[in-house]
């Protein structure tokens, strides 16, 4: 019992622990509970506070905002330097400022870049140390914002607005003079460094500013030295000019002359007034004029150069114009010179020479012209072939020039093209010429070897073709030779002018008679470059012809010598007898010796006829003789030609009426005389009549007439028989030379012969013009004063 005892004594201890706990845990929840209300009542309380304080600033930022929109500026306000700047407002678009925040604070996309870095540094310096700024910015569009810096509560605030009225034009007024400031500033130091003098003036010309250029051109040290020397770099006459020059314009540009440094210097001078003065700068173009000078001799000397070349040349410009041509040019295209010289594009020239037919025939001449100008893009020469239509070839180059443009170069190659034509021909001909010469041809090289043979040299030397076709020596050909020709001597001499060195190479000639009884000639002739050409010929048949004809010859010769010392023998052996005849016939026929029978007295007629004749022949052939040997001379005299011409006539006075001829004489009334020999003279035209009386038909006529043509005189004797062939013309002058005319036995053959020897004799000539069926004409012109008389005449 105990134990359960202190088992229930125990159980009511935990039980009341558990209890008061319980209770103590309630009394402090419901404690928390009524703090916690109290605490939501005070939150809720200062919630609705706050949110009321909110909205009044809210309120309070909204009016702020809008007076600041209103006002047309933009806030930006830097509180910490980690937080985003608060931006505030908008600017009008029209100023070029953008409307987003980011953008807008991205100052270098709108603003002109000096404007942007002096903003950025600005905003730096009041970040940094406060420090405020009023700035006037150019935007990108070419407007003007107002940038005003303060610090506010410990915040860094910029105010952008825009510039209108005054204001702007004040801040354009700013950017300006900027500007013009930031110009000059630049123009001053740049013409400070220029290497050439420049200089302002004010209104009375003196110099208010000079740089060191300047200032070095006039020998000064500095440039206020030379202004208080008055040392200027114009002299008067160049001021003046400038000064007459700006009367008319305010810029003014001429080339003068100055003294730099003692030396004569030629400067570009570019002054310009203004209202203040002016202002100028001097370019030194003397190295400029003097190579202008070499350039303008240069073109005028390769203008005269291309005007002397026969191939023609054009030069276009990089816009396909004209810029030069020569005479060639203008000549090759028939192009008029008032025309090139206006410098006319590419396409019309084309244009124009095709106009007159001086480019190839095209089917397309546009494709054609097109391909051709595409030379303008190339970067290679080109050529092409130009086929004219009236048969001309042109070579044509383009070639293009490093900084634009073609020259082209047209080369008139149809000659070219014909000599080549014409010696490709040759060269065969002669090659097949060669071929069929029965003269043998070697030509050997400086070196002594053979160059060029042709067949008939191999078979006059019994030589091998494959030996000469590996170009032996002249040496080796020698030895080859020498067993059909066994005298060295002669070989040596001829090889030594075929390879010999000497500078007195001319052209031989010699003969080799061979061991076979052929004869061979040969000839060197000296070629260009130390080449020889020999030449041999079988003269074998010719050498035995021509002695045939030697030993004939000399048969003839001979022959001829007795012939003429026959004929002169038996002429004057009968000579005599004739005489005898002629004198008993004639003393027979005198009727005081006795009288005779009609029958006797013709038979005596015939003798005294027959021998008259036989004696003619003989005193011919007498005459000939005496011209043969030389020893015939004239007498000379004073002549009456119509007395010497009526002696004539009325010695074949018989024989015209025999034959029932008429015969008319004219002679001119001028005719007067001549120094000649008469008895010559009358013989000349006995014969010439007795010819004419010979070869006329019965009841013709026969015409002599005598005429004075400047210190000559003309005889013409003209028939009207059956003429002469033209085969017999040439040698009706030749010694016993006749042709029968019919029935008629034809004559001596002696009496033209007598004819010519005595004209020649006299120095004159004789002449004869026939024609079959309408008579003979012989003409003779005799000096009237001879000055040389031929001593013998053929």
């Amino acid at each position: 019992m105990p134990a359960a005892a202190a088992e229930a004594v125990l159980f009511d201890a935990n039980r009341i622990v558990t209890v008061s706990a319980l209770v103590g845990v309630l009394g402090f929840s419901l404690l928390s509970v009524i703090a916690l209300l109290r605490s939501r009542n005070r939150a809720e309380h200062d919630n609705l506070a706050l949110r009321l304080h909110l909205a009044d600033l809210q309120a309070r930022a909204d009016r702020a905002e809008a007076l600041v929109n209103a006002d047309d500026q933009r806030l930006v306000a830097w509180s910490a330097p980690e937080e985003p700047p608060l931006v505030v407002g908008r600017l009008p678009k029209l100023c070029g400022a953008p409307e987003d925040r980011a953008a807008f604070l991205a100052f270098g996309t709108w603003l002109v870049p000096s404007a942007a870095s002096q903003l950025d540094a600005a905003l730096e310096r009041l970040r940094g140390q406060g420090e405020p700024f009023s700035l006037a910015l150019e935007t990108s569009s070419g407007n003007f914002v107002e940038a005003i810096g303060r610090t506010t509560g410990g915040r860094a605030v910029a105010r952008f607005r825009d510039l209108s009225g005054d204001r702007l034009a004040l801040a354009e007024l700013d950017s300006r003079h900027r500007r013009l400031t930031a110009d000059v500033q630049a123009m001053r130091e740049l013409l400070e460094a220029a290497p050439t003098p420049a200089w302002i003036r004010d209104r009375d010309g003196g110099l208010d500013w000079i740089n060191p250029a300047f200032a070095r051109a006039v020998e000064s040290q500095n440039a206020d030295e030379a202004k208080a020397r008055g040392l200027d770099l114009l002299d008067t006459a160049g001021r003046d000019a400038i000064r007459q020059d700006h009367m008319r314009a305010a810029v003014v540009a001429r080339r003068l002359p100055a003294v730099v440094a003692g030396a004569r210097r030629i400067f570009d001078v570019i002054d310009v007034a203004s209202e203040s003065g002016s202002a100028g700068i001097a370019i030194d173009a003397t190295e400029l004029e003097t190579v202008q000078a070499q350039m303008k001799r240069l073109i005028e000397f390769h203008a005269r150069t291309l005007d002397q070349l026969a191939t023609a040349v054009a030069v276009f410009g990089p816009d396909r114009r004209l810029r030069s041509y020569n005479a060639a040019f203008r000549d090759l295209f028939g192009l008029e010179a008032t025309f090139l010289d206006t410098m006319p594009d590419e396409s019309a020239v084309l244009e124009r020479m095709r106009a007159a037919r001086r480019l190839p025939e095209q089917a397309d001449f546009k494709s054609w012209r097109n391909e051709l100008l595409s030379a303008y893009q190339a970067l290679d020469a080109q050529e092409h072939w130009w086929h004219l239509p009236d048969g001309q070839t042109l070579r044509v180059l383009a070639n293009p020039h490093p900084q634009g443009g073609i020259t082209w170069i047209y080369e008139n190659v149809t000659e070219k093209l014909d000599l080549e034509s014409r010696y490709n021909s040759l060269i065969r001909v002669q090659g097949e010429t060669l071929d069929h010469l029965a003269e043998g041809v070697a030509v050997f090289g400086s070196d002594g070897r053979l160059r060029l043979d042709n067949p008939a040299f191999a078979r006059i030397w019994k030589l091998d073709q494959k030996f000469l076709s590996a170009r032996p020596h002249i040496n080796e050909i020698e030895r080859a030779c020498r067993r059909l020709h066994d005298r060295p001597d002669a070989w040596a001499r001829f090889t030594a002018l075929v390879s010999g060195l000497g500078e007195g190479r001319a052209p031989t000639r010699g003969r080799l008679e061979r061991l076979d009884g052929r004869v061979v000639d040969y000839a060197t002739i000296p070629l260009p470059n130390g080449q020889t050409m020999v030449t041999f010929v079988d003269v074998t048949d010719t050498v035995k012809v021509e002695r045939v004809l030697t030993e004939r010859n000399e048969a003839l010769e001979a022959a001829d010598g007795l012939k003429n010392a026959f004929i002169q023998h038996v002429s004057y052996e009968l000579r005599s007898p004739l005489t005898n005849i002629i004198g008993f016939t004639q003393l027979l026929s005198d009727v005081t010796i006795g009288p005779l029978n009609e029958k006797q007295r013709e038979y005596a007629g015939y003798i005294l006829s027959s021998s008259g004749s036989l004696l003619a022949i003989v005193n011919d052939i007498l005459d000939l003789a005496t011209v043969d040997a030389g020893i015939i001379t004239l007498e000379l005299g004073e002549v009456n030609v119509a007395e010497t011409i009526a002696a004539a006539t009325e010695g074949v006075r018989d024989r015209l009426q025999e034959a029932k001829l008429r015969l008319d004489t004219r002679i001119s009334a001028d005719l007067g005389t001549l120094i000649a020999d008469e008895k010559r003279v009358r013989q000349i035209l006995y014969n010439l009549l007795s010819n004419a009386v010979s070869f006329s038909t019965q009841g013709g006529r026969i015409e002599l007439r005598a005429t004075r043509r400047g210190d000559m005189i003309e005889f013409t004797v003209a028939d009207q028989g059956p003429g002469i062939p033209p085969e017999f013309i040439a040698v009706v002058f030749d010694r016993f030379e006749s042709r029968p005319t019919g029935s008629a036995r034809g004559g001596a053959g002696l009496g033209l012969a007598i004819v010519k020897s005595f004209v020649e004799l006299h120095g004159g000539s004789v002449s004869i013009d026939s024609e079959e069926g309408r008579g003979t004409i012989v003409k003779v012109s005799l000096p009237i004063s001879p000055t040389t008389l031929a001593e013998a005449a053929e």
